[in-house]
């Protein structure tokens, strides 16, 4: 199914993850799937692709000032059950984020399941930019969030009469 993950940058700071929650919690906005990653880390991996494919476009010393001002945040990316609802209150209380169409599958909690879909995104050649989810005891579904480089194409895969 295709879903609105919400990506953004929070203070890598004691209570701001909080704070974001609470704001989407009091507005009665479920988050369905987050993951968070320090922001030093998403910047450093830019760099070295950077270094393998492109130009260098700035001197070593401003990607190492980019660096270490990234470590100061983390990317936060979520998925939540009113995007356009969450994403209308985080333009009204100025965060900076950005969204984009994800795909989001429920599988069951066992040994095997997360190869099935992985092998068919590999079957009809489609790369997975980015992926992660969640478990639940072995009777419950898990949520996987996935990022393939073609949407659209990924969901049909995954929902019948495609």
């Amino acid at each position: 199914m295709i879903r609105i993950e919400i990506s953004l940058f929070l203070k890598n700071a004691p209570g701001e993850l909080a704070q974001l929650t609470e704001l989407l919690s009091e507005a009665d906005i479920n988050i369905d799937a987050i993951t968070i990653q320090d922001a030093s880390a998403y910047v450093q991996s830019l760099f070295e692709a950077r270094g393998k494919s492109l130009k260098r476009l700035a001197s070593s010393a401003s990607y190492s000032s980019m660096s270490r001002d990234s470590a100061q945040f983390a990317l936060i990316r979520l998925v939540v059950d009113k995007p356009e609802k969450a994403m209308d209150l985080l333009n009204e209380k100025d965060y900076l984020f950005d969204s984009k169409e994800v795909v989001a599958i429920k599988i069951t909690n066992s040994p095997g399941e997360l190869t099935k879909i992985t092998r068919k995104f590999g079957e009809e050649q489609i790369n997975i930019n980015y992926v992660y989810g969640s478990v639940t005891d072995s009777a419950g579904k898990c949520l996987f969030v996935f990022c393939p480089e073609d949407v659209k194409s990924a969901a049909c895969f995954f929902q019948d009469g495609c």
